[in-house]
Order: structure tokens, then C-alpha cells, then sequence
């Protein structure tokens, strides 16, 4: 099988790479490595992945951007089986700076790799990489109930795919990924190619460059290894289902090898899987022994959904999937790595 990785130094992206490339397949990993200048950060990031995936010869690195044409392209090659779009801007205050580059990236780049792929390799499957945050707000209408660490809803286990997406606030990024959701539903409905959206909730591994404005659960990792402050919007109360890297990859491959010609799926670590930022926090420091230098509160952020929760159970049966990697194992892997790569962060 020969698949396309957009993204492919980003966190998901490197370990979709590694995966396939694992299995024996051809794999092109396009990437523009644009994330430290995205994020104002004056170190290598996703440099990092690149270089880590060269040392795989049926990996084949092509450095282009998704909203070019002929990036793409050459890519795509003469075709691929497969297409994992993981490239986007991440980042949800950053979108609220820069919401033109924000659409430029998430909307029109996913439309753009949409239109080359048909063109190129229509009998491709296609993976997109959505989010929760297409929901917005509409999620906080689900009644919470206050508990001394967390909150917690009240009469459901998780979000399904049939809350609304409409009617609501959701920041540029979640506009921008809305729109590249539809799109990619679009083209699996009216031109009959095989589509699948992953809406993502709190994805985290190994090679995560996280910051504050996005990558959180690597973000305090690395603030609690090295020394440095983090601030919490909000109570700390707030709570989010972790999926590891590699888990979420599997289902990937299992959408890719099913006879389901397209759909739409919530993913996450589901009610099993699941953290506030106070419980992470402790959780951290009960794994290295380290107490954070400091933690300090401002106010919630625009759009900052107090609880989200996957409701993975349709993913689960369609796929025969679920997570394996426990958010306790998922924190050992991710402290172990970035203990060994420190001088990338300080």
C-alpha cells in the first residue's frame, strides 16, 4: 500500500508514518514545518519528527505546503492507496490572532488536498482529521454536575455524533476545521470516494511539542520537567478523554482495510480514559516526583468547553476498536521522552 501523510512531522502525523512504514508500506510524508514560526517559539519542533523518520527507507520526506497545488501533487505522485490528513494550525488562541492563516491551513488547505486526491488517486481513502471543537459551545449544554476535582455530566457518558454543530460560538480554529469536516463528507457523498472524519478529542504521545496554546497534556509535562510555570484558564475542574497517539492510528487502519464507504466518527479515550487538569497535574508529579514551580489561574478562555468527553461507542463497533493505552502508561512514555530530550525545551 503506498499512503500520503500531510503533516507528517506533527505529532499524529510522525506516528502514522512509523506505523505504516512498520508494516511494510510506501509512505510520503509531506510537511512544511512551519509549527515553531506558527507558535512564535525560537527552537526546533517538529524537526525533531523529520529527522526522526529519515532513518526509515520506505519513508519518503517531502517538504511542501497543502494549500500549494503542485506541492501536493508531487506528493500524490502518480497515486496512493490511502491519504491521512493530519496538517492543520492547531491552535485555538492562535486562531483567534491570525484567523485568516487559520482558514487558509484548515480550510482551504484540507480543500485542496481534497481536490488534488480526486484528481489524482479518486479510489484513495481519505482520513480527515477534525476535532471536537467543530461542536462549540453547544457542548456546554449538557448539564454538569461540580464535583471537588472535576466536573462531570450529569445524565450522559460522552458526546455523540448527532449534537449539533450549528447555532453556536466556536473560535476561527473550530470554524476552520468545521469547514474542512464538511468538505471531506462532501466529497465521500457526492463523489463517491471513500471518507472518513475522525472529530478528535485530546490526542497525546510521544514527540509532542506541546505549548501552552495548544498540545496541553506535553505542555505540562514539560513545563514540570524543566522547571516552568503553567497557568490554568479557568478552575483546573475542566476535563477531557486522552487518546494515545498509536490508538488512534489503529483505528485509522481499520477504517482504511472496512467495507464502510464513508462516515462519521467522535474519537477519543471515552469515559474510561479521562483526566481533569488538577487531577493531571497531581498525576504528573506523582510520576516524577516533581512539584510544578507554579500554577497560576486566570480566566476562562472564549469557547473553552468545561467537559468533553468522546462517546466512542459508535466508533467502536463499526471498527471493532478501542483504546488500549491508559492515560497512567500513555504519561510514563510521554515523561520518558521528553526526560531524554530536554535541551529541545529549555
Amino acid at each position: 500500500m503506498r499512503v500520503l501523510i500531510t503533516g507528517g512531522a506533527g505529532m499524529v502525523g510522525s506516528h502514522a508514518a512509523e506505523y505504516y512504514a512498520n508494516k511494510g508500506n510506501e509512505v510520503i510524508a509531506l510537511d512544511n514545518l512551519m509549527r515553531s514560526s506558527l507558535f512564535g517559539y525560537d527552537k526546533e519542533s517538529v524537526e525533531f519528527n523529520w529527522n526522526y523518520l529519515a532513518q526509515f527507507d520506505n519513508i519518503n520526506r517531502v517538504k511542501g505546503d497543502i494549500r500549494n497545488e503542485d506541492d501536493v501533487k508531487k506528493a500524490l505522485g502518480k497515486g496512493v492507496d490511502a491519504v491521512i490528513h493530519t496538517a492543520g494550525q492547531p491552535g485555538v488562541p492562535l486562531s483567534v490572532k491570525i484567523p485568516l492563516e487559520d482558514f487558509s491551513i484548515n480550510a482551504y488547505g484540507t480543500l485542496n488536498v481534497l481536490e488534488c486526491t480526486r484528481q489524482v488517486s479518486p479510489k484513495a481513502v481519505f482520513i480527515y482529521c477534525s476535532t471536537n471543537k467543530i461542536y462549540g459551545e453547544n457542548v456546554d449544554s449538557i448539564t454538569l454536575e461540580e464535583k471537588e476535582t472535576r466536573y462531570v455530566y450529569k445524565s450522559k457518558r460522552g458526546v455523540s455524533e448527532a449534537l449539533s454543530m450549528d447555532l453556536t460560538g466556536h473560535t476561527p480554529y473550530g470554524a476552520s476545521k468545521y469547514t474542512g469536516d464538511i468538505y471531506v463528507q462532501e466529497y465521500g457523498h457526492i463523489y463517491g470516494m471513500k471518507t472518513a472524519v475522525f472529530r478528535m478529542s485530546c490526542i497525546y504521545g510521544t514527540r509532542q511539542f506541546g505549548f501552552e496554546d495548544q498540545g496541553w497534556v506535553a505542555w505540562f509535562v514539560v513545563a514540570n520537567l524543566t522547571g516552568k510555570p503553567i497557568i490554568i484558564y479557568g478552575d483546573g475542574k475542566q476535563v477531557r478523554d486522552l487518546l494515545y497517539a498509536d490508538d488512534l492510528v489503529e483505528a485509522y487502519d481499520r477504517f482504511i482495510n472496512s467495507d464502510i464507504p464513508h462516515d462519521v466518527f467522535n474519537i477519543g479515550g471515552g469515559p474510561r480514559n479521562t483526566t481533569s487538569l488538577l487531577e493531571f497535574i497531581s498525576m504528573i508529579e506523582g510520576k516524577t516526583g516533581i512539584k510544578f514551580r507554579r500554577v497560576e489561574h486566570k480566566d476562562w478562555r472564549p469557547s473553552d468547553q468545561k467537559v468533553y468527553i468522546s462517546d466512542i461507542s459508535k466508533v467502536s463497533k463499526a471498527l471493532d476498536w478501542k483504546p488500549k493505552v491508559t492515560p497512567e502508561k500513555g504519561l510514563e512514555r510521554l515523561i520518558e521522552w521528553v526526560g531524554a530530550n530536554t535541551r529541545y525545551f529549555i
